[in-house]
């Protein structure tokens, strides 16, 4: 009778295990934010850029994306987990600095601006493929 009531209490705590446990609550960033960033991107010329690329993704490297500037050189990133994030732009060979750890809480709209800038040296990989 005792050997039974140890394999029922094992098999029990087994069934437990394999039903109730995956399904329990894991704390996680919120995939579907509630917080925005917008802002613009100026050129070199110090005027909005039209259809810019914004890029952006979570301090942490993850979950990289990108947007484009509208008509007036504006970009709305919607719906952003609140988390710490990095910002650059760019538009025909220009880039902007990554503007680095743009904090955004749940719920808040954060603005920036961007300015292209022209590159002080040409990368490496691009001297040695015009030879």
């Amino acid at each position: 009778m005792n050997r039974h009531l140890h394999f029922f209490a094992i098999l029990g705590t087994l069934l437990f295990c394999t039903l109730v446990a995956p399904h329990a609550v894991q704390a996680g960033p919120d995939r579907n934010g509630t917080s925005v960033l917008m802002g613009i991107v100026i050129g070199p010329d110090d005027k909005p850029v039209v259809h810019a690329a914004v890029s952006y993704q979570s301090s942490a490297g993850t979950a990289a994306h990108a947007v484009h500037t509208d008509a007036r050189g504006r970009f709305t990133i919607p719906r952003l987990p609140a988390d710490n994030y990095d910002v650059r732009a760019s538009a025909n060979g220009i880039f902007s600095d990554w503007e680095k750890n743009i904090t955004i809480h749940v719920g808040e709209t954060r603005s920036v601006t961007l300015h292209l800038i022209y590159a002080k040296q040409m990368p490496k990989a691009a001297k040695s493929s015009s030879r």
